[in-house]
């Protein structure tokens, strides 16, 4: 047994956690290469390596998936300081390579010295697409305003659809359930994101992040964007990249006499906030949600004006509604805050009153037994509880969209 647990412990050196053991880059220059700071790592790895996120079989081990920053040209190479041998009764290292090559398309370079000559040729890269939306973001480090551009592509563009098969192996990364999409399909719609900066008099252009949009057919003769995968690539995260790409995705959407409104496909709680923020910008120019109107509550006029001059539904638009009530709502006014905490909690009871229909019909249909058992499932108490604790973190989340609102 002790001799078992010896093995144990020698076999735990050669485990590696995999989120540690991926290093990513988005490389400029060639110093770039050697330059730890330019280094970031997976959020997630268990599409690829399991769900404990592990590789077993090497010390030291460095999986390198290094990106030119514009066109994505790779650079892949897989290093480690030890490795498992036949010593330890034939026990078979992980393929760690040959996970990554399941996902990255074929052209990547395994030797650094072709990989800088790929670096040389960024000077020829231009975003794909046309472009739609051009801003600047300050940046401290840089000491002066950096200016990013917005691209409208289909998968039509020459040499696009290369540069999506390299960019989208970054969703495994970062995304907990992502998948890659068809591209085939004509109803994608891609919106990227670059950087245009200088290098010696040159003009280039780096690869910030970019939104997936499935056009879904609305009877009869409409279309829903569905948002489908959005993705700002870490070095760049934190900087307000998402909300301009997404507001700029309504306004393009909102264009269009076709488009019926615009959702998500299985939002995270990061896109909603993002959202939430984007709309409420949004909806700040619509006269329906003036201080006045909002005074007197969620209206009809709030759910057209939203859905025909901005493409929100009634849902999102509702949301947006109770985020600038609260704003211009002095909470410190006892008898105002009532009225705000009410007004919220009549709709997070929905659901609630949905229970109690329910348990209408079960009076009439369940054995006494089973009446109670439901009853205990639906006790009022905890369902107001419940209900408080929603209010709460709802009124947290408008807090956090709002105090971002103020800082535009």
């Amino acid at each position: 047994m002790a001799a078992m647990t010896d093995m144990e412990k020698k076999l735990a050196e050669y485990k590696c956690d995999t989120n540690e053991a991926v290093c990513l880059k988005l490389v400029r220059f060639p110093e770039d290469l050697d330059d730890e700071s330019t280094t970031f790592h997976p959020e997630y790895s268990h599409q690829l390596y399991g769900d404990d996120e592990v590789a077993f079989g090497y010390k030291g081990l460095q999986i390198q998936l290094y990106y030119s920053a514009g066109n994505l040209s790779t650079l892949f190479k897989v290093k480690y300081t030890a490795r498992v041998t036949d010593t330890f009764d034939c026990v078979e290292p992980d393929d760690v390579e040959g996970k990554i090559r399941e996902i990255i398309p074929a052209g990547f370079c395994c030797n650094t010295d072709d990989f800088i000559s790929l670096l040389e040729k960024e000077a020829n890269f231009r975003p794909f697409g046309s472009l739609l939306h051009t801003y600047k973001v300050h940046s401290v480090e840089a000491g002066e305003d950096l200016t990013y551009q917005i691209h409208k592509v289909d998968v039509s563009c020459p040499g696009f659809r290369e540069y999506h098969e390299r960019l989208q192996t970054f969703l495994m990364w970062f995304i907990e359930t992502a998948s890659f999409i068809d591209v085939d399909d004509d109803r994608w719609d891609f919106f990227l994101v670059f950087e245009k900066y200088n290098k010696d008099g040159e003009t280039l252009y780096a690869t910030v992040g970019y939104m997936t949009v499935y056009n879904y057919y609305v009877y009869p003769d409409k279309t829903r964007p569905r948002v489908s995968q959005t993705l700002i690539l870490p070095p760049f995260q934190g900087e307000g990249h998402g909300a301009q790409l997404l507001e700029t995705v309504h306004r393009y959407y909102c264009t269009s006499a076709k488009v019926q409104d615009i959702t998500a496909e299985d939002p995270s709680e990061n896109y909603v906030k993002l959202r939430d923020f984007v709309l409420v910008k949004l909806c700040l120019t619509l006269p329906s949600f003036s201080s006045e109107k909002l005074s007197q509550g969620f209206s009809d006029e709030m759910v057209s004006e939203a859905r025909e001059k901005l493409k929100i539904n009634k849902k999102h638009a509702r949301r947006v509604y109770e985020i600038l009530r609260l704003r211009n709502t002095d909470m410190s006014d006892e008898e105002k805050a009532r009225e705000f905490r009410l007004e919220v909690k009549k709709r997070l009871y929905g659901p609630y009153r949905k229970n109690q229909r329910e348990l209408t019909k079960m009076r009439k249909c369940l054995r006494p037994e089973e009446l109670a058992s439901h009853i205990s499932q639906m006790d009022t108490r905890l369902q107001h509880e419940e209900l408080e604790k929603s209010y709460q973190d709802v009124l947290a989340e408008y807090r956090r969209v709002l105090e971002r609102l103020a800082q535009v």
